[in-house]
């Protein structure tokens, strides 16, 4: 599987060629779907199996994209299966729908919290991060218990971290200044 960087290239060569023809709303639902897809733990371990012929993991792929799906969408994923890099398709779809956000003027806010936040929750935290940076703010949450209580939001170059793991931290260093 590629690493972060490596599937952000993908992502970014896939974008240039639907920006180039006009077709990102395509590529959108296309890498969609074989995210999803890949989601499901059974289809995941049918495309990590080295046992199952590649060319039985493209006309699964050609079918999970259906009659709707385009050709250059099915030759990307049976380049990414034959080079053994189909696991990133998640990974590239995210790097991918953030740059057309970014295109749109929309940012990616990760927003984490040690519990799940609600609707109604997460539609303040993104009025909240849109305030901070200027702009509207899509928000992509993750949980963490670690953190113990509080968020970390990272948007763009930005770090807002109110955790209160971080806000413990601080305090110790506070007293351990004072000896």
């Amino acid at each position: 599987m590629p690493s972060g960087t490596a599937a952000r290239r993908y992502a970014q060569a896939v974008f240039e060629i639907a920006d180039e023809q006009g077709t990102l709303d395509r590529w959108e639902r296309d890498l969609s779907i074989l995210a999803d897809a890949f989601g499901d733990p059974m289809v995941a371990a049918f495309f990590d199996n080295p046992q199952v012929p590649n060319a039985r993991k493209r006309d699964t792929v050609a079918q999970l994209l259906g009659p709707e799906g385009q050709q250059l969408t099915r030759n990307f994923a049976g380049l990414m299966i034959e080079r053994g890099r189909f696991g990133a398709i998640r990974q590239v779809y995210n790097a991918y729908h953030d740059q057309v956000l970014a295109r749109q003027g929309i940012a990616v806010g990760d927003v984490t919290t040690a519990v799940p936040l609600n609707d109604a929750e997460l539609a303040v935290v993104r009025d909240r991060l849109s305030t901070i940076v200027g702009k509207h703010v899509e928000v992509r949450a993750t949980v963490d218990p670690s953190i113990i209580g509080g968020i970390i939001a990272r948007v763009d170059d930005q770090l807002i971290d109110g955790s209160v793991t971080n806000q413990l931290r601080k305090l110790r260093e506070r007293l351990v200044a004072r000896r």
